[in-house]
């Protein structure tokens, strides 16, 4: 009998990635194989465990409140070996607990950073300063006299302990998207292999660094993009560590690396001299594409049908 898939999550048990990492299991294993979950004390573990073997890892990639993971996503990009194939999402919730003999003041909050993030009306009313910790269920598991945690509310049964409030998070249908990692040829093998996925529309994360910079280079990459007639959902930049100026780009494209038109703009990009990197590549999900109403916008900015800004306006375009 071969041996069970192994999946390696950010633990300890009861995290957000437990759960996602418990959904994979569910989804992405062959029916009658069997599968391991392997708790890890921090991504890096994760990447580790990928890189060297035939097991998978489980990373938060995308919070819809705060955005990308960024530590995750610059691993990704320096990663030897690791490429994602497929992607989960998970609703996001969090209940306060603490201890279930708690009698003296409560002081602190400790979650993940991105959790405290995610709960600052809650900790701000409650008067607690913020403890980060390297997960949600950790601090759960962690939890010390004078403290709250925030976390799933699994946490409570898990660990013993007491809730104080249930649903304290600041956003109603909050939820994180986590990458499910292989290594880079295998995910590709997979991808291409699987015949469920030959009828399947694809999403691809590439990273490209221009070796040349000045005027116009970035525009000129993203004109590549647009006349091979590619949709590009999501766009960022990340500094290469301890080099001013520069800067690896990280971009979302519905398509995948084999098909035509991705492809040949790929080809394109690298003979006019630039790096890429792929990251991930995996179905691509149904995304709403609903309109940015006024009520959306960050206040201070103008824009063509608000004629009620006409200060902000001269002020803008001095």
């Amino acid at each position: 009998m071969s041996s069970p898939q192994r999946i390696h999550y950010l633990g300890p048990q009861g995290s957000f990635t437990h759960q996602a990492a418990d959904d994979v299991l569910h989804e992405f294993l062959p029916e009658g194989e069997e599968g391991e979950l392997v708790p890890e004390g921090d991504v890096r573990r994760i990447m580790s465990a990928v890189q060297a073997g035939d097991d998978w890892g489980v990373i938060a990639w995308e919070n819809n409140v705060e955005g990308y993971v960024v530590p995750n996503l610059d691993m990704m990009i320096d990663s030897a070996h690791v490429a994602a194939f497929a992607r989960v999402g998970v609703t996001i919730e969090f209940d306060a607990f603490t201890a279930p003999s708690e009698g003296i003041p409560l002081t602190e909050v400790s979650a993940h950073p991105h959790g405290l993030a995610q709960c600052s009306r809650y900790i701000e009313s409650a008067g607690l300063r913020p403890v980060p910790a390297a997960s949600n269920a950790a601090a759960c598991r962690d939890i010390r006299p004078g403290q709250v945690a925030l976390g799933p509310r699994i946490c409570g049964s898990l660990y013993g302990l007491r809730t104080l409030a249930a649903g304290v998070q600041d956003y109603q249908g909050a939820h994180t998207d986590f990458l499910v990692l292989d290594r880079r040829e295998s995910s590709l093998r997979r991808l291409r292999d699987d015949v469920r996925m030959q009828n399947v529309e694809h999403e691809s994360v590439i990273a490209f660094i221009p070796l040349s910079t000045g005027p116009g280079v970035l525009a000129n990459a993203l004109d590549v993009f647009r006349d091979a007639g590619l949709n590009m959902t999501s766009f960022i930049s990340r500094p290469i560590k301890g080099n001013d100026g520069t800067y690896s780009f990280i971009a979302t494209i519905d398509a995948a690396p084999w098909q035509t038109n991705f492809k040949g703009a790929l080809n394109r990009l690298i003979a006019a001299g630039t790096w890429i990197k792929t990251l991930a590549v995996y179905a691509r999900r149904e995304r709403p594409n609903p309109p940015v109403t006024s009520w959306m916008l960050p206040q201070g900015g103008v824009s063509s049908n608000d004629s009620s800004q006409d200060e902000i306006r001269k002020e803008l375009l001095w």
